[in-house]
């Protein structure tokens, strides 16, 4: 497994936020059954960076936490069957890409204190919940908010990135 994580934030750091994010995209990974070694980069960032994300790639004119550029389209959450045939698979380390995940780092500060947990256990949230959606899940709708919020909750519960987590 490839997880490359770039932090071109310029501020203080979570604690072992690397180690987090790894941790959490391994969970995810297993939680979903992948069958193939997988590769996601990871971009750490401002607001002012992931808001010309967000403007240039969804026309949405503001900041938010996290984005998701998943690499493959799956016939159904989670699936995996058609990868082979589709090939998402990385040429040269053989590794299925799953995508890359942006996350403000403002905004980790900013929503941990508004949700009353740690920035670490934020971070945690954020690729979990991001992971999810480079796996083909999404929440437009309230019984796909319902499935995803579980999911997420299940790889935090799995890592230890629960509320309570300081």
């Amino acid at each position: 497994m490839t997880i490359t994580v770039e932090n071109e934030y310029n501020g203080n750091m979570p604690k072992n936020y690397k180690t987090i994010i790894e941790r959490v995209v391994e969970a995810a990974c297993d939680y979903v059954e992948c069958p193939f070694e997988t590769c996601v980069d990871v971009l750490l960032t401002d607001n002012e960076v992931i808001h010309e994300i967000n403007l240039e790639q969804r026309q949405i004119d503001r900041p938010t936490d996290v984005l998701s550029f998943p690499m493959n389209e799956y016939a159904e959450q989670g699936n995996f069957d058609d990868m082979e045939e589709m090939g998402c698979f990385n040429p040269e380390s053989g590794e299925l890409m799953l995508g890359d995940i942006v996350i403000s780092i403002d905004k980790v500060y900013a929503q941990a204190e508004e949700f009353g947990h740690s920035p670490e256990r934020e971070i945690a949230f954020l690729v979990a919940h991001s992971m999810l959606h480079l796996f083909g899940y999404d929440h437009m709708e309230d019984g796909e908010r319902l499935i995803m919020e579980e999911k997420q909750k299940e790889i935090l519960n799995k890592t230890g990135y629960t509320r309570d987590f300081i």
